[in-house]
């Protein structure tokens, strides 16, 4: 990741240059847009400025997304009316004074203040104020390095928490004591630390561990461990800040993999919890920004050796074994993806990469038919991601090597049998049945379960073969089914 650059708010020509430098890296129609509303709104007596992520993100000369606009001096109707009559606007948050424009990703709010009255992220009564000063503000961020500001016209800096030495020391520290009002700003930490390789210190440590989850939405919790797979590049830094904090106590999958005990000649890095730190890591080296199926993939990776707790005995000669751990891994792995997200695909496409994580190493020292590759395929859905898993359990075994043999034997044979990336599906389909005038019931799932194994076993491989060998099958069965001639 590129260092951060020293940024200086005195007013004098390099600071100028450092300021235009700056506001060069949010080059995009986007950031036109934002300016054309900036000066819009300096016309009008008001002021915008940028804040949170997009000013952190440009000055670690990371590209900015998501621009938030932070404007002051203008009441809320007077602001939605000026900005309705040239850009198309969305209202998010009409009591909050949100709004958001609809062909950008760009958010514009007012000032306000936040008291808590109940749990939860959204346990807060909300007074919009646009005359509220930037500092007083920014004091309800949740991190000093999210709590500086950007002005889009001059490109001057407005730090009044000192964010900025800590972007350049790669510091993580809460802004001040409301930190303790939002949970879901625990989690927050936890990605950040793992994205842009943060320390935190031992003040915001300590706070975190006074916090409770309370009663965050399961979205919410699941839009940060997001993060954390998909951005993180270091996603051990992130998993050891929330154990520093004491939250791994919310994750008890997790809480569990600690001194879990491994066989030292198998696994000399350490306990299961120490291993799954460097999966993550080898994991968030080879990613291939593909969402989804890094998300699969990632979850796949953290959740791989949930089973091994429960499993993990002390055999008579002092060896260290976890028998049937892939398979008892896949309750765990289900509770823990079900507490933070209702998308039941992705529990599906997990848990099947949990249970069979071995497989490869098995089926090369097996020399496996292609027919069990077929059916493995038709198990985990895709190769493809089963050896991404298992390429990252092999790499989490420092310093034993990394090199997988066994993955690129799978991948060259499932390529070969065209189960690489996709699981087999069924040749022969029930409409083939009916165009041989048989009625639809309950007789034809074990006539298409019969083809769909002989396909399996490579009986045939495309639709003549398959309906050839339902010919067969169906004239097999009519003799089988004709009373004796008698004689």
């Amino acid at each position: 990741m590129p260092s951060a650059r020293p940024w200086r708010i005195a007013s004098s020509a390099k600071a100028n240059f450092v300021a235009q430098e700056l506001l060069d890296r949010f080059h995009s129609p986007a950031f036109d847009t934002v300016l054309a509303i900036a000066r819009e709104l300096q016309q009008a007596g008001a002021h915008a400025m940028l804040v949170g992520g997009c000013v952190r993100d440009a000055i670690l000369n990371l590209p900015p997304k998501d621009l938030d606009l932070e404007i002051r001096g203008i009441e809320p109707d007077r602001l939605r009316s000026l900005l309705a009559s040239n850009h198309k606007l969305i209202e998010i948050g009409k009591s909050f004074g949100v709004l958001k424009l609809k062909d950008y990703d760009v958010e514009l709010s007012l000032p306000r203040t936040e008291v808590k009255t109940a749990l939860g992220h959204k346990g807060f009564s909300v007074d919009v104020d646009p005359t509220l000063p930037f500092k007083e503000a920014a004091a309800r961020r949740d991190y000093t390095i999210n709590a500086i500001g950007l002005d889009p016209l001059s490109g001057d800096l407005s730090d009044p928490h000192d964010g900025l030495p800590d972007v350049e020391s790669r510091i993580l520290r809460h802004v001040g004591p409301a930190f303790v009002e939002d949970p879901l700003r625990v989690l927050r930490g936890m990605q950040f630390v793992a994205r842009f390789n943060l320390t935190a210190v031992p003040e915001t440590l300590e706070l975190c561990k006074t916090i409770d989850l309370e009663h965050l939405a399961e979205e919410r919790i699941f839009d940060e461990w997001k993060k954390l797979i998909l951005k993180g590049n270091s996603i051990s830094a992130g998993l050891k800040f929330l154990r520093a904090t004491t939250w791994l106590r919310f994750f008890p999958e997790l809480e569990a993999l600690v001194n879990c005990p491994q066989d030292p000649e198998w696994h000399p890095e350490g306990d299961v919890w120490i291993h799954t730190l460097h999966c993550m890591d080898a994991f968030a080296a080879k990613r291939i920004d593909e969402e989804w199926e890094d998300l699969v993939v990632g979850f796949a990776v953290l959740c791989h050796d949930f089973g091994k707790p429960t499993t993990t005995v002390t055999d008579e000669e002092g060896r260290v074994r976890s028998p049937r751990h892939e398979p008892e891994g896949e309750a765990p792995t289900r509770s823990f993806l079900e507490r933070m997200t209702n998308q039941k695909d992705l529990q599906d496409q997990v848990t099947p990469l949990v249970r069979r994580h071995l497989a490869p190493c098995v089926f090369h020292k097996d020399q496996a038919s292609d027919g069990a590759i077929r059916r493995l395929a038709r198990q985990v859905v895709r190769i493809d991601r089963l050896v991404r898993v298992a390429s990252a359990d092999m790499a989490g075994r420092p310093p034993k090597s990394a090199d997988f043999p066994q993955g690129e034997w799978l991948l060259a044979k499932a390529e070969e049998l065209r189960v690489k990336d996709s699981a087999p599906s069924p040749i022969v389909q029930g409409r083939h049945l009916v165009e041989r005038k048989m009625k639809p019931g309950p007789s034809f799932k074990p006539i298409l379960d019969q083809c769909f194994e002989a396909q399996l076993d490579g009986a045939f491989t495309d639709l003549k073969g398959g309906l050839n060998h339902l010919d067969q099958l169906l004239e097999q069965q009519e003799e089988a089914d004709s009373p004796p001639v008698s004689s």
